[in-house]
């Protein structure tokens, strides 16, 4: 991709479940989720804001539960999400940023009820926020809460850090050797070729609000910080 001159003063950064379990596949994987946050650190020294979401997948993947109940089924990743931000904001914490995890849904003195305003004045102070527990409903994922947050709190553009995937191509690159990379892609493209990139209602809500996404692999070191100074070999989603 190269460079893009897209502002980078305040993001969200939508991080893969399955790339913070890194070898082990499940849970969490110490050394992986510390590398990302110095990386993050490092961003949030240089006075760019810093917002984040983590899907469930080391944990649960809802929509593959068999015959379980759909709606219990995704409120069960909703709190595997949780558990993820609980866990990386204090690594987070650990190498010197303060963070807030903020849900839709009230878990006692885990986590703090979402508010639009709150969430924004953490950011202005530079204070990490993490928006855990999705959307609060059943039927949206965590693409859709990426979208949503990033929307709400006014961020400039999401960086989406994909497990093993350096980018948006024609076909699935793992099962696909000549599958093609998109340097730079519309969302009416990814509408109209059912690219995979995020699902229809993240992608829809991009695309009729302009909200710009970086996508490229969590699992090259140093990625996350190249992303957030717009030279990454990903793609661009506008």
């Amino acid at each position: 991709m190269g460079t893009t001159d897209i502002k980078m003063n305040r993001i969200l950064l939508k991080l893969s479940g399955e790339a913070l379990a890194g070898d082990k596949k499940t849970g969490f994987d110490e050394e992986t989720v510390r590398e990302v946050a110095a990386q993050v650190k490092t961003i949030v020294d240089k006075g760019t804001q810093v917002s984040v979401v983590i899907g469930g997948g080391n944990f649960w993947r809802g929509r593959t539960s068999g015959d379980m109940d759909r709606v219990k089924a995704d409120q069960i990743g909703m709190l595997a999400t949780v558990m993820n931000c609980v866990y990386t904001a204090d690594m987070f914490r650990q190498v010197g940023m303060k963070t807030h995890v903020m849900t839709p849904l009230v878990c006692g003195n885990v986590t703090e009820l979402f508010s639009k305003d709150k969430a924004v004045e953490y950011l202005e102070k530079g204070e990490v926020v993490f928006f855990a527990g999705g959307t609060g409903h059943p039927y949206f994922s965590t693409d859709t809460c990426s979208a949503l947050r990033a929307l709400e709190t006014k961020c400039e553009v999401i960086l989406m850090a994909k497990n093993g995937v350096d980018g948006v191509y024609d076909s699935d690159p793992r099962k696909n050797k000549n599958a093609v990379k998109y340097d730079e892609i519309t969302y009416q493209e990814v509408i109209e070729k059912d690219l995979q990139v995020m699902d229809q209602t993240a992608t829809s809500l991009c695309k009729d609000n302009s909200m710009p996404l970086i996508v490229f692999n969590m699992n090259e070191k140093g990625n996350i910080y190249k992303a957030c100074c717009g030279q990454i070999n990903g793609t661009l989603v506008k």
